[in-house]
């Protein structure tokens, strides 16, 4: 499933928030003072959810000149701009600010939206249009779609919310194999809960429980809880705005611009390496040792600026630069951060992450430039990756890889960590990797095969394990392809139910009629317990019309989990398959052996049920037999 983020761009009260409102019909404005005003001060969001499911989230940022610095907090993780000019006024400065600070953020897509449709006449319409046209010439927005609309009356709305469909449905899907990165923009508590952070998940999945830090401090910490949208969730997913819920911190540990990351993943340093950018319409020539401030992410630190190559930086020039912080960062290879000069404050220009830890150089030293040069192509980590996609899903050792290449074991392992933190490559088992691509493609093989099941098989939970190995692998280690299916389902393409695999967004749906024979079944077999009537005594108490019904619910019931097909004719609700291996598991907790006879007093019940239950065991390779007995392997 797509996770998509719009975001509002443009000048103080040009109805960017009264956009946002008749769009999704939230407002976004939230603090008194905000509302009083009329001007949006913090970030504000909104979700816009389109009549096929799709999903977006919205960023509503503001406009005013000396909310700037939350502006860029918001712009981060957007996906989509939506450039907002008001009709009857047309590009203003921070219009224009706004605009160079998506660019300089890497933004590649969007539209712009004349807003306030109502106030003018077309033929004034028509001149702004002109206009915006000409002042996005060279940027992303060139020949982007220009929409007029109103807030006030609805006119063009929903011209507007199926354009923006359109943009969201091409997004690419993000890559969830990533470790997942936050950037918090807010920090609060909640009375019972404790400490709460919000943020666009910028970077890969993050999981209810599961471990997480804190950056740059390195406080550890674990998502308790997790929300998109005001709704508890067990993952988030990059291109989501997220609530997270942080055990053991307190409001007072953390502050805005601090990361939520995997524990590991990113690197803190006082200094960053970067392609540095002094934007054309910048009224500021860059010199060496210039004080600036630095925007990345939500955080906003004070810098200096070490031109490696020259002494000073001029508009519409780019040159390779070494940021020096007051305080440390956190962040990747490939980031985007955006410039301000430090005083007066005013957008100057920005760049991209080369070296996210490096040493402190000396200016104009040739080795030091071409190291920067190689980072910036990226020859070596391609030459890598080019490798790992003619490995396709064998999931080569290190030793492979290096027999292929020319770089020594330390090189190698740092270029493969730097693909790792990229999700360029996966690591499916340790120390055996995979690229991207060849994912990416058995993804969608996968995905054609289940979604042939599931046309011939509507009413099963998914396509049982083997069957799917044998089709997407064929002759492949087990342990390697339930690797690489493990990696599918963290990407989100495709779910496990037990030992079947299903798409992610299947669901099995019954007619009405199938639904109250399911319901029929499973009361009787939960009544029934743990001696039910055969599966043929069963079906007979049913109408002869209704039994072919009967028969595929309950082959949905046995894939789905809810009923246990003991043998042929012996089946359990999961809840008395269930209490059945607990005796088991009690007998196992003094004694290394169970017979038949020991478990059938145990359960309470004949032999016929016991010895199914055991024989089903041992098919799950639970239990094994051992003369008269059986040992335990596991528990499942």
């Amino acid at each position: 499933m797509k996770h998509v983020i719009i975001g509002t761009a443009g000048h103080v009260d040009h109805g960017k928030t009264m956009l946002v409102q008749a769009l999704t019909g939230i407002f976004t404005d939230r603090l008194e003072e905000e509302k009083r005003r009329g001007i949006t001060i913090e970030l504000g969001f909104a979700h816009l959810d389109f009549e096929d499911g799709l999903q977006a989230g919205i960023v509503d940022v503001p406009g005013h000149e000396k909310f700037i610095k939350n502006m860029l907090a918001g712009a981060g993780g957007i996906d989509l701009c939506m450039l907002v000019v008001a009709a009857d006024e047309g590009f203003m400065p921070q219009t224009v600010e706004h605009l160079d600070i998506v660019s300089l953020l890497g933004i590649q897509d969007g539209l712009i939206v004349l807003t306030k449709k109502d106030m003018v006449d077309e033929e004034w319409l028509e001149m702004v249009r002109d206009e915006a046209a000409e002042r996005v010439k060279g940027t992303f927005l060139e020949d982007k779609p220009i929409l007029a609309v109103s807030a006030q009356t609805g006119e063009g709305i929903d011209e507007l919310r199926a354009c923006l469909h359109e943009l969201v449905s091409k997004q690419a899907d993000k890559n969830s194999r990533i470790p997942f990165r936050l950037p918090i923009d807010r920090v609060f508590s909640v009375d019972g809960f404790g400490t709460v952070v919000t943020g666009t998940l910028i970077e890969g999945c993050m999981n209810e429980g599961e471990a997480a830090q804190l950056a740059p401090s390195g406080a550890e910490t674990r998502i308790r809880n997790l929300q998109v949208h005001g709704k508890d969730v067990e993952t988030a997913y990059a291109g989501q705005r997220v609530a997270v819920n942080l055990a053991g911190l307190r409001k007072t540990d953390i502050q805005r611009g601090d990361l939520v990351a995997k524990p590991g993943s990113v690197r803190v340093s006082y200094m960053l390496d970067v392609r540095l950018q002094n934007l054309a319409d910048s009224n500021r020539v860059i010199q060496n040792n210039s004080q600036v401030h630095l925007y990345h992410g939500a955080a906003v630190l004070l810098t200096k600026v070490i031109l490696l190559d020259r002494d000073e930086l001029h508009p519409g020039e780019s040159c390779y630069a070494q940021l020096r912080m007051s305080e440390p960062i956190a962040s990747k290879n490939g980031d985007h951060f955006v410039i301000r000069f430090y005083s007066p404050l005013e957008t100057i220009g920005g760049g991209v992450i080369l070296d996210d830890a490096p040493q402190r150089h000396k200016r104009h030293v040739p080795a030091v430039l071409e190291a920067l040069k190689i980072k910036e192509s990226g020859s070596e980590g391609d030459m890598l990756y080019q490798i790992m996609a003619e490995f396709g899903a064998t999931l080569p050792a290190q030793a492979q890889i290096a027999a292929k290449l020319t770089l020594d074991n330390e090189a190698l392992e740092r270029e493969l960590q730097a693909l790792l933190e990229t999700g360029r490559i996966a690591e499916p088992l340790p120390g055996r990797f995979v690229a991207a691509k060849v994912l990416d493609d058995l993804g969608a093989a996968c995905c054609g095969i289940l979604g042939e099941y599931h046309k011939k098989n509507p009413l099963h939970a998914g396509m049982k394990a083997a069957e799917l190995r044998q089709k997407l692998f064929k002759g492949m280690e087990q342990a390697a392809a339930d690797a690489l299916l493990g990696e599918l389902c963290r990407g989100g393409r495709i779910q496990r139910h037990g030992e079947r695999y299903a798409l992610a967004d299947f669901q099995v749906h019954f007619t009405k009629k199938q639904t109250v024979l399911k319901d029929k079944l499973l009361q009787y077999f939960q009544k029934a317990d743990i001696e039910p009537d055969s599966v043929e005594d069963v079906l007979a108490t049913f109408p002869q019309n209704e039994r072919t019904d009967c028969k595929q619910v309950l082959d949905s019931l046995f894939t789905g989990g809810e009923l246990v097909l003991l043998s042929p004719q012996i089946c359990y609700h999961k809840d008395a398959f269930d209490k059945a291996c607990q005796a088991v598991y009690r007998h196992f907790e003094d004694h290394e052996l169970i017979t038949l006879a020991e478990f059938r007093d145990a359960l309470g019940t004949s032999r016929k049920y016991a010895m199914a239950v055991l024989e089903y065991l041992d098919s799950s390779r639970v239990t094994k037999k051992e003369g008269d007995a059986r040992r335990l392997l596991k528990r499942p």
